[in-house]
């Protein structure tokens, strides 16, 4: 495999990235990129970068350009990751919101889902805090990359993945053991709607949302691309509704229509009245 691309064709593929996902790469990322997409030239039968981007060049857009984007797309994710947004979902968000709708179900969503794990998360949380409630709630679950929605879909976990976060209990309660992996339970698949969907352009179809979680994502996009989402976000979303970033994100001079609140530990956004 030719280890780089020359600086011109480096920059095409920036571009691509940028106008097919949003994603940006700057010129320091090449590592990251070649990296990257070594498996995608062995898959394709390919022994240089360049004849991948000769492909890519094509059009339409094909399944070689969305396994390109996939395999550029960052899926770093687990059960109850960084743990505070669930403490302050259960002890807070949910008791208000459930009051407020008179026990009626629950629009959430999770807009970068990758493979399941923090879906799977409000899933238990909402099950463990209002049984009745999360029987007539529904999870949405996007992301741009359709192999880890299919792992949603499937709710299929191997040990290392469910050793990391995952309390004994809820495994025990929730999962069935299949052979090396470990199943979430039908009652909660039955919870998840897993759609592709790329969020920098418009989208059209999503409920009103009480709880939208999009952590961890923003962080690759530019100020224009971070406005844009945010502003499509808001209009998903109830007056009354709650919006979790990453703990390394902010609002702040990206949507002024939106109000920083903290609950427990946890810094989250509220529609600003």
């Amino acid at each position: 495999m030719s280890p780089s691309l020359d600086p011109q064709e480096f920059a095409w593929l920036c571009t691509f990235l940028r106008n097919e996902s949003a994603i940006i790469i700057d010129e320091t990322k090449e590592y990251l990129v070649t990296t990257r997409l070594a498996p995608v030239l062995k898959e394709l039968g390919l022994k240089t970068l360049s004849e991948l981007l000769t492909q890519l060049k094509r059009r339409p857009l094909t399944a070689v350009h969305q396994r390109v984007i996939e395999a550029m797309t960052t899926n770093e994710t687990s059960f109850f990751r960084d743990l505070h947004p669930f403490d302050t979902l259960r002890n807070d968000i949910l008791p208000e919101l459930v009051k407020k709708r008179g026990g009626a179900g629950l629009n959430i969503w999770c807009a970068a889902s990758s493979t399941g794990q923090e879906p799977y998360t409000i899933a238990m949380v909402l099950r463990e805090a209002f049984p009745d409630v999360a029987a007539r709630s529904k999870i949405l679950c996007t992301d741009i990359n359709n192999t880890v929605l299919e792992r949603t879909k499937q709710g299929l976990y191997t040990q290392l993945e469910v050793n990391r976060g995952l309390p004994a209990p809820l495994l025990l309660k929730y999962f069935d053991r299949k052979g090396q992996e470990w199943q979430v339970k039908e009652e909660l698949r039955r919870m998840i709607d897993a759609r592709v969907m790329n969020l920098a352009i418009p989208w059209s179809g999503v409920a009103m949302m009480d709880i939208v979680f999009i952590r961890n994502v923003l962080i690759y996009f530019d100020i224009e691309t971070k406005r844009s989402i945010i502003g499509r976000i808001r209009k998903n979303m109830a007056l009354d509704g709650f919006l979790f970033l990453g703990g390394a994100e902010s609002l702040l001079n990206i949507d002024s229509d939106f109000a920083r609140t903290m609950a427990g530990k946890s810094t989250l956004y509220k529609r600003a009245a």
